[in-house]
């Protein structure tokens, strides 16, 4: 790409920003095709949608495939509360928020192996928890677990099973500890793709170890959370020592 293009490229993206953050072009509107786009500004529709997607990589517009492009509507936040694995259900409860969850029995790859801690090839049940605002995608959860380990609740389709996958909430039985490693970090691929967002986007990357007791891993998650969506809390509580208690 020479250096006309470019800037060409960056400033359509300017012009459509400021149409779009000074109200002329209304969220949720679908923005021209991007054949009478490029028209309009008298480029190559190479050059249009490389312009668009510095909008998507921002989050000010979403392509949704067979549609067009829209302009974003403003996202609410939802709180991830750590330590207790699972969305605040405060921020999580309305209506306009729906999680779609696709089970199935895979033979777990190195990296699900690995996080579970049995052989590569293993047989484990993965559940893929996408929650929705609207019709747009909002957070990603992939949970796996032992197969010996799922809950009847999840077999039978139970209420309170559904609940909890809707906050992306631990499925198994109560564990002994939760350890969680956060990071920000660009997309996979994969996750653009499930979440409709730009590669140039920051998700919170939560991976969650649930234990029992003696140390055996009762499941194993990865969350996606777009960072123009989530935010994350974790409390840390103090507890007094008795023999100061006493003193």
């Amino acid at each position: 790409m020479n250096d006309a293009t470019r800037s060409r490229r960056h400033a359509i993206a300017d012009d459509l920003r400021q149409r779009i953050t000074t109200g002329r072009i209304l969220p949720g509107a679908r923005l021209p095709s991007e054949t009478d786009l490029a028209d309009r500004y008298q480029v190559s529709t190479a050059t249009l949608r490389n312009a668009l997607a510095i909008l998507q990589g921002e989050g000010l517009v979403e392509k949704i495939h067979g549609k067009g492009n829209y302009v974003r509507s403003p996202r609410r936040k939802i709180m991830y509360v750590g330590g207790w694995g699972i969305l605040d259900p405060w921020t999580a409860a309305e209506p306009a928020l729906r999680v779609t969850v696709r089970r199935s029995t895979i033979q777990a790859p190195v990296d699900v192996a690995a996080s579970l801690k049995v052989p590569v090839g293993s047989p484990v049940a993965e559940f893929n928890c996408l929650s929705h605002e609207g019709d747009s995608p909002h957070g990603l959860a992939r949970i796996h677990m032992p197969p010996d380990l799922v809950p009847a609740g999840v077999l039978d389709n139970g209420s309170a099973w559904r609940e909890a996958a809707g906050r992306f909430a631990l499925l198994g039985p109560q564990p002994a500890a939760v350890r969680e490693t956060v990071c920000a970090r660009p997309p996979t691929p994969e996750e653009a793709s499930a979440l409709r967002i730009g590669s140039a986007s920051v998700v919170l990357s939560i991976h969650r170890i649930a234990t029992d007791s003696a140390g055996r891993i009762l499941e194993a998650a990865h969350l996606a959370l777009p960072g123009d969506r989530f935010n994350a809390v974790f409390t840390t509580h103090h507890m007094t020592d008795e023999r100061q208690a006493r003193a």
